[in-house]
């Protein structure tokens, strides 16, 4: 036992010290994919976005130059392959994008990237009007101490303000040029329980949005303290190998009413948690994905407001199954088990149950059906599994292994999908064909994928069920089933010395073609056919007619049988061989 986990361990900490090689020596810069480089004419409010090259995080630079970052300067966006610039581009220049990849877990070096440029379109026109987000247009009871916060408008490089305690009032601040940001923190503080109205009017060279913009207003209430800030106890900001199952605390502040956690895997995101609020300063969290970088903001609230430029922390999970690259052998480790199954499984219907076996060695084992709607039912959780049925499964193998305290498993799976196959069974061999050529075509029935071969067993065979180009004499017809369940076998002798036959007829009173008939040789005039018997395309016989006869009109029992093929066979009187064919009724 004790060496078991003394090895456990030395793998643990091989793997953690040798993953940033394995990563750094796979991970390759990343290409833009909008807008592309060398693009023209973008938008000055485009998203910038690259292909994934499962890179640990990412920081971006943007700026007007090569390497420049007048723009965006190193921002960190976690393992995001998207940046929209929140104040948009400026217009009519060449825009140069720097991603640099970073190893957040290890020593290895940034890699630093400038995957191209793009000219953002001259813009003509003014910008349209600004919309508050904060403090929210109506709101009552604000906190004096409040910033203001506006969107983005697209085209604008700059804002002007204006503050007032009545509509169109300017007492506290008239037309103020604050630049090109987002947000405005007033000198002083707003007066108490008094209503405050504010208009925001974008610009840009071309001039600036209409003077008559939306007039935004709340409401402040009494003197309040906002709470102060807090910060990551545990796990501490910037700490690697996190346990996936860990209890955040944060630091209490002793005026705040409660908290608002937010955790994302990019700073602008929130998958695990999403400004869930709670009233103690520390909470557990259930499976943090491995070897992924996690950011967190902890905003603290009270009666008159959330504390206010709270910074954003993060930190980074223990490592997971791998791949790794293994500092002793250089061979890539990876803790799941290695699978190799096939796509497709047949097995013929006298084999039920047919045993399939896993492939590979591993700590356990899991069978599943999954139905039509993609719901899985586990079937077995053995190394082998008895198949009674056709349809889509999946194997799933797995290792355990033990890290932070925790066992989890390393899986690999595979779908698979399996069906049922069976011998062919030939119902017929149908003949036709004139003036010394013919064609043979096999009807079979039966669950399996059939391919056919004339005159060998052996081949070749071919997908289609049809011979033609042949001419009088014996033939053997060979149907495989391509699954491996057996091959039929049919032979078939065929005179063509006879001609008179048609190939179609069409009973529709027009009084020509009305009767399929046998029409005997223009050189000798000669019946030298018997008695003809007619069948539909699944061998039911319908009718018997004599060569001397008017012929078939296309009923049966007075009812008309549909368009479709039919076939007939005859006996030569001349050889007194069987003469097969088949006709078309045309309506």
């Amino acid at each position: 036992m004790f060496d078991s986990f003394q090895m456990q361990k030395k793998l643990l900490f091989v793997i953690a010290f040798i993953c940033a090689g394995f990563v750094y020596a796979q991970v390759t810069c990343p290409t833009l994919t909008g807008p592309l480089d060398g693009a023209v004419n973008v938008p000055v409010d485009a998203t910038i976005t690259w292909n994934d090259v499962n890179a640990p995080g990412y920081r971006i630079s943007v700026g007007t130059t090569l390497g420049g970052t007048d723009i965006i300067n190193e921002q960190n966006l976690g393992n995001a392959t998207s940046f929209k610039p929140p104040l948009g581009l400026p217009e009519g220049v060449t825009v140069y994008v720097r991603l640099t990849i970073f190893f957040f877990n290890t020593p290895d070096p940034d890699i630093v990237c400038n995957v191209g440029s793009f000219e953002t379109v001259n813009v003509t026109t003014p910008p349209s009007c600004a919309v508050i987000n904060s403090p929210a247009d109506g709101a009552n009871n604000v906190n004096v101490s409040s910033n203001i916060t506006w969107d983005y408008i697209p085209t604008a490089t700059g804002y002007r303000i204006t503050i007032g305690t009545t509509p169109g009032g300017i007492e506290l601040l008239n037309d103020f040029d604050v630049g090109n940001v987002l947000a405005y923190n007033p000198a002083t503080d707003f007066p108490f329980n008094t209503p405050i109205y504010i208009r925001i009017i974008p610009y840009n060279s071309n001039g600036s949005a209409p003077s008559n913009c939306p007039l935004f207003s709340f409401t402040t209430g009494s003197m309040a303290s906002l709470p102060s800030c807090t910060q990551l106890l545990n796990p501490l900001n910037g700490s690697i190998n996190v346990p996936l199952t860990p209890r955040l605390e944060w630091v209490s502040v002793s005026d705040a009413d409660g908290y608002r956690v937010t955790i994302g895997l990019s700073p602008n995101t929130s998958e695990v948690l999403d400004n869930v609020t709670f009233t103690t300063n520390s909470t557990l969290v259930l499976d943090f994905d491995p070897n992924r970088n996690f950011f967190i903001t902890i905003i603290p609230f009270n009666d008159a407001g959330e504390a206010i430029g709270c910074v954003q922390e993060s930190f980074s999970t223990v490592l997971g199954c791998g791949p790794y690259l293994d500092a002793i052998t250089g061979e890539l480790v990876d803790l799941a088990p290695e699978i190799n199954f096939p796509d497709e499984i047949s097995f013929c219907e006298n084999e039920i149950p047919y045993t399939v076996s896993a492939t590979g060695t591993a700590e356990g084992y899991r069978w599943f059906k999954v139905d039509n709607n993609g719901n899985e039912t586990l079937i077995s959780s053995a190394a082998e599994i008895g198949l009674v049925e056709p349809g889509l499964y999946r194997y799933e193998v797995y290792n355990t292994v033990s890290q932070s305290g925790n066992t989890i498993e390393c899986i690999n799976s595979k779908e698979f999908t399996v069906v049922a196959s069976e011998i062919a069974t030939i119902t017929a061999l149908y003949t036709s064909g004139l003036n010394g050529s013919f064609q043979i075509s096999a009807q079979v029935t039966g669950t399996g994928d059939y391919e056919f071969a004339l005159d060998n067993i052996d081949g070749p065979y071919q997908d289609s069920n049809e011979f033609t180009g042949l001419t009088s004499g014996s033939y053997t017809v060979y149907v495989r089933d391509k699954n491996g369940c057996g091959i039929a076998e049919e032979s078939i002798v065929q005179d063509l010395t006879l001609e008179g036959f048609p190939n179609f007829f069409s009973p529709n009173g027009d009084g020509i073609n009305d009767f399929w008939q046998f029409i005997p040789p223009v050189e000798t005039g000669e019946i030298n056919v018997g008695a003809i018997h007619i069948f539909d395309r699944y061998g039911n016989f319908i009718k018997q007619i004599d060569p001397l006869a008017v012929g078939w009109d296309g009923n049966i029992n007075g009812r008309p049988m549909p368009s479709s093929d039919y076939w007939f066979t005859a006996i030569s009187l001349t050889t007194q061989k069987k003469i097969k064919g088949h006709f078309a009724l045309k309506r």
